[in-house]
C-alpha cells in the first residue's frame, strides 16, 4: 500500500507495526551472523572492533539512506548504536575486545 493510499490512523499504524515486525526480524538475523562472525574472528584471532569496517558500514548507511530520501545523520546514528551493541555482543562471545 503506498503511503498516499492510507486515509486513517488505524490503517497507518498497522502499516507501521508490519514495518516494525519486518525490522525485528531482519535485525534478529543480523545478530545470527554478528554470532558467526565471532565465530570465524576466534579462529582467525581478529578484533571485535575492526574500525575501518564501523567507518565504511556507517558511510554506506548515511549512502544508502540518503538515496532512499532518509535523513543520513538518522541512519547513521542508528547504524552506529546499533554496531556499538554488536560490537560487544562479539566481545562478550570472543571474551576480549
Amino acid at each position: 500500500m503506498r503511503t498516499n493510499e492510507i486515509h486513517d490512523m488505524t490503517t497507518l499504524r498497522s502499516q507501521i507495526d508490519a514495518l516494525d515486525e519486518q525490522l525485528i526480524a531482519l535485525l534478529a538475523q543480523r545478530s545470527r551472523l554478528i554470532d558467526r562472525a565471532a565465530e570465524i574472528k576466534a579462529r582467525e584471532n581478529l578484533p571485535a572492533r575492526i574500525e575501518s569496517r564501523v567507518e565504511e558500514v556507517a558511510m554506506l548507511a548515511r549512502s544508502r539512506a540518503r538515496e532512499a530520501g532518509l535523513d543520513p545523520d538518522l541512519a547513521e546514528a542508528l547504524w552506529r548504536r546499533m554496531m556499538e551493541h554488536f560490537i560487544a555482543q562479539e566481545e562478550s562471545q570472543l571474551g576480549r575486545p
